[in-house]
């Protein structure tokens, strides 16, 4: 699921952290500023490192809130100035971003706590810093913090239900992704996270229909994530079927080389119904490609419905 703090997180199985990524399917975590258009996540993702940090909880990732540019001249360049000098230049905030980039999470923390303590956006991504260090109980008091100063906050909304999802606390992740959603109805990211909670519940029909919604709004919200953050999150079954409606999803767009990623995901997760595989409308196109049977035959998959390796 993605957090988002597209600095992505997050939805509720996808990124590194990127400060400034667009507003996860598994969760993203969302860490949205002032001058934040919003996360894909994704989804701030939280990482579960392909999924990024962003990505194991499905966090959405916030876009970053500024770029501050050293001054040059004739008698000094930026590369004149000692990186830590430039460093202290800066304000509080601005630090913290830049080293969640480098991923030096105790060092932000620290660089956000010299913050403003009455922005909702800075406790929003000191819960992000603690959520990529896997600390959720500090992660969430944040949020919360973040909450109580702006209750319709969509990010620390999306974000809170994020940890949720990561305490397999499905119900209360969904409540959270959907009072986010109401607040910000067009981010592929909450919708990527609720689908990936509904999966986890093997509400697989509910699944779809969030992951279809957030694919609607952004084509690339599951790209732009890591596909393991669900991984992290699920046993394999549940990421198996997850990977399959992904690949389904995307055939069924037309991009067949995104199709094909998904499809061996699957299988490597352990999905071998090839009666599904073979009767799937969606795979009708890529049934013809090289592709397909190259990696059918890689994994040693029969074409024959009801052989399986």
């Amino acid at each position: 699921m993605r957090t988002q703090y597209r600095i992505r997180a997050a939805t509720p199985r996808c990124w590194c952290v990127a400060l400034l990524a667009i507003c996860v399917c598994s969760p993203g975590v969302s860490g949205q500023g002032p001058n934040d258009p919003g996360n894909p996540s994704h989804n701030a993702s939280y990482a579960t490192s392909p999924r990024p940090l962003s990505s194991d909880f499905g966090l959405a990732q916030e876009s970053r809130a500024g770029t501050t540019q050293m001054p040059s001249g004739p008698a000094q360049s930026a590369s004149s100035v000692p990186p830590e000098l430039a460093m202290a230049s800066l304000p509080p905030e601005t630090q913290g971003d830049l080293l969640m980039i480098h991923q030096r999470y105790l060092a932000a923390i620290a660089a956000y706590q010299r913050a403003s303590k009455d922005s909702p956006v800075i406790w929003n991504k000191l819960g992000i810093a603690y959520q990529h260090m896997y600390a959720l109980d500090f992660a969430k008091a944040q949020y919360e913090k973040a909450l109580f100063l702006n209750p319709k906050y969509p990010e620390a909304l999306n974000n809170l239900g994020t940890v949720y999802y990561g305490e397999k606390d499905y119900r209360k992740a969904e409540k959270f992704y959907r009072k986010a959603m109401h607040l910000k109805p067009n981010c592929a990211s909450f919708y990527s996270n609720l689908g990936t909670a509904y999966f986890a519940e093997h509400k697989y029909k509910n699944g779809l229909e969030a992951y279809q919604r957030a694919f609607a709004i952004d084509p690339n919200v599951f790209i732009n994530e890591s596909v393991e953050r669900i991984a992290e999150n699920g046993p394999l079954e549940e990421q198996a079927q997850l990977n399959f409606e992904l690949a389904r999803l995307y055939a069924n767009a037309g991009n067949m080389e995104v199709a094909i990623k998904y499809l061996r995901l699957a299988f490597i997760d352990g999905f071998d119904d090839m009666k599904k595989v073979m009767a799937a409308k969606e795979f009708a196109v890529l049934r013809e490609k090289p592709e397909f049977h190259l990696l059918l035959a890689e994994e040693h998959l029969s074409e024959a419905p009801g052989q399986s390796r």
